[in-house]
């Protein structure tokens, strides 16, 4: 099995992952998705949207095997978080 290889600086690889996510899928896929994983190729727009990351990167390379993928998590600002975080309810 050949290990895929970024062909873009992460800079770029981020920059068209954004863009493509804002202009072309977020609309298709906001609503009723709230918190599932889209993973999207950066050179086609193909994308392939599930609960979680694993399962939409499978979806994605199994139809494009050399896909460049970028994920968002529906309706977050990021796909995972790090570190704590309170348990209690902001005020």
């Amino acid at each position: 099995m050949a290990i895929r290889q970024p062909r873009y600086p992460k800079e770029e690889f981020a920059r068209r992952g954004d863009e493509i996510y804002e202009s072309q899928v977020r609309s298709q896929v906001e609503e009723g998705n709230h918190g599932k994983i889209v993973a999207i190729d950066i050179e086609t727009g193909a994308f392939e949207v599930a609960d979680d990351l694993l399962t939409a990167s499978k979806q994605l390379t199994a139809r494009l095997p050399d896909a460049q993928t970028w994920f968002v998590r529906i309706g977050h600002p990021a796909v995972d978080h790090f570190g704590a975080r309170s348990l209690r309810p902001k005020p």
